[in-house]
């Protein structure tokens, strides 16, 4: 399906990039655009140009003025970013916000789907699939990477795309357990390659540490298990957690289910209510903050927790190396579950960038989508978001492969460094740092994190599942449902998950559903989705 589906959007992407809109005519649209521009070049504004960013403002690393990532830029570009910065925590909210009230700057990164249907029908966001001329550096990697069917997953029913996707040439997978291996080794037992296993071996530690808690989760706030729910719905063949949609594609029956009404989901919820039920896994789990999670397993108190790449170097080991130096943790690869050997990452995992429509009537237009083409998606570009300055912070040894300079950290690949990347120079940075080529995304990667992903790789990745656009109308009419859905299925979540609902009211909890539109909500899904391939086929 995916395979027909990419052929059969090689041709509607040519169709809608080729097709004449009232939009097309950029005469007066120009200024400080480069004449000549296409894949591998530097793109350089022909004049000194600014353009306004909603910058997400990680904690983490948090925003400042002085950094080389914005003079740098403004070096090799000859354009100045004005960011307006919002909270991580806030994000989304204040970026609704913004749009609403017609005060957003042009560029919107940060922005994953399905958010931007919200803003389609105002008009507020650019149709981005009718200048894609404009970037030839995005076309080329869509072309290269066969990215049509992830493409088509963002039209609407105007056949158009509003969000200019992040796109990693192959998935990787950064979500999943990180497990105390010092206890598995004292019990006898090998890394868990299944859900089943990792349950076997739960059990094993609460036999041999009852006063425990062997899984004591993080990420319950505000979406209750976000994080776990998110890979371990994937291994089960739904979404759940950071990752709900209200609907799942199921490649065998080749249709659509309402997520969380689904068979799948209420198996993953079976699975984690007896863990919850055998004291196996923490209750407060979902509700806990995530310095009290890190808290229990620094103390002993828990032996498995969520996490990625980063909160296992930055956060876990650092906390017990504290407590408790000969303790080893370790990030298992994700456990295989009912959906079989996968890899659930989407190549679209870093979200992607809307445009303002004010955009389009300034006289720099141009020249923003060639400075967007080059600084998102040029190989170039990529690399310096994320590496920097070579020389500065970054050198290349004989082979030509990159590494930090001497007084340069992040994500603990040079601990004796005194200077960070991300905090100290603006690089590595997540508003900036989309995507790119498996070996750009993975030139961070510890051998460690690479054993890792050489797993993750050889598994198969998920399909992408095919689109149903909604006209207006329809979206409008789903937006007065979707909400009460959700919030139905994330209250039941976690109520069934805690035992406190007991399972055996599921088929009443589906029927409550019911109650709430389901049934007319995945019809007009389905009649989306057989409009679509109508049309396309």
């Amino acid at each position: 399906m995916a395979l027909a589906t990419a052929g059969l959007l090689a041709v509607s992407l040519v169709g809608c990039s080729e097709e004449p809109t009232e939009s097309t005519d950029l005469t007066e649209n120009r200024a400080g655009a480069m004449a000549e521009y296409g894949v591998g070049d530097q793109f350089t504004a022909t004049e000194p140009l600014s353009f306004s960013v909603l910058y997400n403002n990680h904690p983490n690393y948090p925003l400042k003025n002085d950094w080389l990532f914005w003079s740098e830029l403004t070096k090799r570009t000859n354009v100045t970013l004005e960011p307006v910065a919002v909270p991580l925590s806030d994000y989304e909210q204040k970026r609704s916000l913004l749009i609403g009230a017609g005060d957003a700057p042009l560029i919107i990164p940060k922005t994953y789907h399905p958010a931007e249907n919200a803003f389609v029908s105002s008009g507020a966001i650019l149709p981005v699939s009718d200048y894609l001329d404009l970037m030839p550096h995005l076309k080329d990697k869509i072309e290269k990477w066969h990215f049509h069917p992830e493409l088509d997953s963002l039209r609407q029913s105007d056949g158009k795309f509003y969000l200019l996707p992040g796109m990693e040439e192959k998935p990787t997978q950064d979500y999943s357990l990180v497990m105390r291996t010092d206890i598995l080794d004292e019990l006898g037992l090998a890394v868990p390659k299944t859900w089943d296993e990792v349950y076997a071996a739960l059990k094993a530690m609460k036999a041999k540490y009852p006063d425990t808690y062997p899984f004591s989760d993080r990420w319950g706030k505000p979406t209750p298990g976000g994080a776990l729910l998110n890979f371990l719905g994937a291994s089960f063949g739904t979404n759940a957690g950071w990752n709900y949609q209200h609907t799942t594609w199921v490649p065998a029956e080749k249709k659509f289910v309402y997520t969380g009404a689904s068979e799948q989901y209420r198996q993953m919820l079976a699975y984690l209510n007896k863990l919850v039920a055998e004291g196996l896994m923490d209750p407060e789990s979902f509700t806990q903050t995530d310095d009290a999670a890190r808290q229990k397993l620094a103390n002993g108190k828990s032996f498995v927790i969520s996490g990625n790449a980063q909160t296992l170097v930055n956060e876990y080991r650092p906390d017990l190396a504290r407590t408790n130096p000969a303790a080893k943790l370790v990030k298992i690869p994700l456990p295989v579950g009912p959906a079989g050997e996968i890899n659930p990452a989407p190549r679209t995992s870093s979200g992607g960038i809307m445009i303002s429509t004010k955009a389009r009537e300034s006289k720099n237009f141009v020249a923003m989508m060639q400075f967007i083409d080059w600084l998102w998606y040029s190989d170039a570009g990529q690399e310096f978001s994320r590496w920097g300055v070579e020389g500065t912070t970054f050198a290349r040894d004989g082979s030509g492969k990159r590494g930090l300079t001497g007084d340069v950290d992040v994500v603990g690949l040079n601990p004796k460094g005194s200077k960070h990347l991300q905090k100290d120079f603006g690089f590595y940075n997540g508003v900036f740092a989309y995507g790119g080529n498996l070996e750009l995304v993975q030139s961070f990667f510890s051998p460690e994190e690479m054993e890792f992903q050489q797993v993750m790789n050889a598994r198969t990745p998920i399909a992408v599942p095919p689109p149903y656009p909604l006209t207006d109308e329809e979206r409008e009419q789903v937006a007065l449902w979707e909400t009460p859905l959700k919030d139905h299925v994330t209250q039941n979540t976690l109520t069934f998950i805690l035992g406190q609902r007991p399972l055996t009211e599921w088929d009443a909890y589906v029927t409550e559903l019911k109650s709430k539109n389901l049934d007319a909500y995945m019809q007009l899904v389905d009649k989306a989705y057989d409009r679509f391939q109508k049309e396309n086929g």
